[in-house]
């Protein structure tokens, strides 16, 4: 059931998110944009995406791409895009318009004073109380009076920050502006504008800024990196957007994994909190792994596969999901386990080891390790290939460990086919490389004990 959408007596939701291209973005803006977008469609409206570029210097095309990029992998589709740098006239026109009224004039600054220009385009601030009613903060006021006589364009074909927000977002209809509580301080302002031309300012509803873990403002300076990054690293979108969005919301019954769809279900600006929410990585990694463990196999596997060395042959990259889906808790995860001196390094090519770590430390004699790999050896030799699994190499395997001595037997078997200290018991070891190249590895290690 559609909810009441206050501040929109006509029921009708238009939500932007308005980016400017002058960086990379991380978290802390795209949950604005993951807010706006959740919004627009609970009430069946629309989401704009707004490309803030009239800061020539700064603003790049990669990182618009960035952007663009960014909003598509986490499934955040809009319904129209703009570019401010392409609507230079319509922010002349209403310049004009605030100048011909009587609201705005052109200054004359002595000595240059803002910016070092002669003349710029100021608002006549009339410096009164501005009142709203936040969404999620409740009834704010400003007394405007301290801010004076504001500029609002350093040319006629030069619009800043106040200007050009208040006429895009009057001329694309938005009813509801979703943005972080630092823009606060800017909505009298705007309002005062959206006032000067006879318009009714849209529904605020602004949310609490993401904090680093030291409760510091996520920042670039501070470590944040861009939400690609994690696409990079082989974080699954519908965990980074899970997590995202409960990072000031929680829904009704508390629960952390959430879809997509209940989200767009049960979000409310209402349940939104006041205070900062910290970003933690670790967490973000934990709800990634929830995801991956609700992948079957096939689409597991799809996914680590890129992050997998070529040299691992396909039916070996299918071996190793069960192992991977223990550990890992992004397909960047797969990269570092089966990288040389990985976990699973001895799963893409057995690492040169000493003869001597062979050896069993409560029994180190050559010719027993000899002995006992080639019992192994001759026990594998009855389990057929097609069913090499971890089971059925235990089956075969335990009986004589639990005779002549688990840690006897099954230590210069673990080594033998992983060729390294830390690495997963040699019954699951055995079933990632398949019967032949287990018994290729027991005859290697058993050549080297002779």
């Amino acid at each position: 059931m559609k909810k009441d959408v206050k501040g929109s007596p006509a029921g009708r939701v238009v939500t932007r998110f308005a980016p400017s291209p002058t960086g990379y973005f991380h978290a802390g803006s795209y949950r604005t944009a993951l807010f706006s977008c959740i919004y627009a469609r609970q009430h069946g409206g629309s989401f704009i995406l707004r490309i803030e570029d009239t800061d020539k210097e700064r603003s790049k095309k990669e990182y618009e791409k960035n952007i663009v990029d960014s909003l598509e992998w986490m499934g955040l589709s809009y319904d129209a895009f703009y570019r401010q740098s392409e609507r230079t006239e319509i922010y002349r026109r209403y310049i004009q318009r605030l100048i011909d009224s009587g609201h705005a004039y052109v200054s004359k600054e002595a000595g240059g004073k803002e910016g070092g220009r002669e003349e710029v385009i100021r608002f006549r601030n009339p410096g009164r109380t501005v009142a709203f009613d936040d969404l999620i903060r409740g009834h704010i006021e400003f007394d405007t009076a301290e801010l004076g006589d504001f500029v609002i364009a350093k040319s006629m074909d030069e619009p800043v920050f106040h200007l050009v927000v208040v006429v895009d977002d009057r001329e694309m209809g938005i009813t509801h502006i979703i943005r972080g509580e630092d823009h606060i301080s800017n909505t009298p302002r705007q309002i005062l504008i959206y006032e000067a031309l006879g318009a009714t300012p849209p529904a605020y509803a602004h949310i609490p800024l993401l904090l680093a873990a030291d409760r510091s403002k996520l920042s670039k300076r501070n470590g944040a990196k861009p939400v690609t990054a994690y696409r990079d690293e082989g974080y699954l979108p519908e965990a980074v957007v899970n997590y995202m969005a409960l990072l000031g919301w929680h829904p009704a019954d508390d629960r952390e994994v959430v879809p997509f769809g209940d989200i767009v279900k049960e979000f409310s600006l209402e349940r939104v909190q006041k205070s900062g929410a910290i970003f933690d990585e670790e967490k973000l990694a934990w709800f990634n792994r929830q995801y991956l463990q609700r992948l079957d196999d096939g689409a597991f596997l799809a996914g680590a596969r890129p992050f997998m060395p070529a040299s691992i042959a396909e039916d070996a990259a299918v071996r190793l999901v069960p192992l991977l889906r223990e550990k890992a808790r992004c397909y960047a995860d797969a990269a570092r386990l089966l990288a040389p001196g990985g976990e699973l390094g001895f799963a893409a090519a057995l690492p040169a080891y000493d003869p001597e770590m062979l050896l069993w430390k409560k029994a180190p004699d050559k010719a027993a390790a000899a002995a006992h790999l080639a019992a192994v050896k001759a026990a594998l030799e009855a389990v057929p290939a097609a069913g090499f699994s971890a089971d059925a190499v235990k089956a075969a395997v335990w009986p004589y460990a639990e005779a002549k001595g688990r840690g006897d037997v099954l230590w210069p078997f673990r080594i033998a086919l992983t060729g390294q200290e830390r690495s997963p018991d040699p019954f699951a070891s055995a079933a990632v490389l398949g019967k032949e190249e287990t018994m290729a590895r027991i005859r290697a290690a058993i050549a080297q004990l002779g």
